[in-house]
């Protein structure tokens, strides 16, 4: 994951520090992340999906589908 989220950043012309500071994280803690030295909570990893505009699978390499997923397809509870 660290390899997807570092690449997103650069693709984005965006430095750890300014990240960390949209996220409200440490420069350090993001720093973590990129390396995988540290599992984002999924708070965090939910906020990064909504900023790149993709989804979290994408995010974990569940799938290599940059587009999000439709808001309307979300699963509705019966």
């Amino acid at each position: 994951m660290q390899t997807r989220i570092r690449n997103l950043r650069e693709d984005n012309d965006l430095t750890q520090k300014e990240l960390s500071k949209i996220l409200n994280v440490s420069q350090v803690a993001y720093s973590y992340y990129e390396l995988n030295k540290r599992t984002i909570p999924l708070e965090l990893l939910c906020k990064l999906a909504d900023f790149y505009n993709t989804s979290v699978d994408y995010l974990l390499y569940r799938t290599d589908i940059f587009k999000p997923y439709p808001k309307d397809n979300a699963i509705s509870s019966s």
